[in-house]
């Protein structure tokens, strides 16, 4: 014996009545029965829509920069930095006369999210040195069909003209990080 805090013990013998549940069925009964005055927290969507907090992380967008050229140079980080690895892109060389297309000579020709993999953790707005990719608050649509769920950049590059608010994504340190102009890298390079 290594302590003295061991403790004999002994098998009590059920009674009639705790061998036939009874007791076990009347507590379940209880509990059930307590829950039905309960108010529902069961949402009625699509009619009513719940709240959803300033940081909830949805579907991926790719952005564009201020002049509508995408972001995106296919440098693969999002990729490395996925945990589930559902991040795929192909890079391609810009020709000439695509410059208002796509901000460097390197762009993504293919950019596809397996959002069946995809855990929304984050990770790959984290890791892109250009912010082109973020998650919004948009929900994911559901489907029937696995093929749909991997999305291309016809789904995932904002629409030219039409962007898409992730500042609910921005943190404060985030925003005094961008004015400060030693760390100026994400700005169009014209050379």
């Amino acid at each position: 014996m290594l302590t003295n805090r061991s403790i004999a013990v002994t098998k009590k013998e059920m009674t009639l009545i705790e061998r036939l549940y009874i007791p076990a069925i009347l507590h379940g009964l209880r509990i059930t029965v307590r829950h039905l005055f309960k108010k529902k927290v069961t949402i009625k969507y699509p009619e009513s829509r719940r709240e959803f907090a300033k940081v909830y992380r949805g579907q991926h967008v790719l952005k564009r920069d201020e002049i509508g050229a995408e972001r995106c140079t296919a440098c693969g980080l999002c990729a490395v930095a996925c945990p589930a690895e559902a991040i795929t892109m192909t890079a391609g060389e810009r020709k000439k006369g695509e410059e208002k297309l796509y901000r460097e000579e390197k762009y993504a020709t293919t950019y596809e999210i397996n959002m069946l993999r995809c855990i929304f953790c984050g990770l790959c707005e984290d890791a892109c040195p250009k912010e082109a990719i973020f998650l919004t608050d948009r929900i994911t649509p559901s489907t029937f069909n696995r093929g749909e769920q991997i999305y291309g950049k016809d789904k995932l590059v904002e629409p030219i003209g039409k962007p898409i608010d992730i500042s609910a994504r921005q943190t404060k340190e985030v925003i005094e990080f961008k004015k400060n102009a030693a760390y100026a890298h994400n700005k169009v390079y014209n050379g």
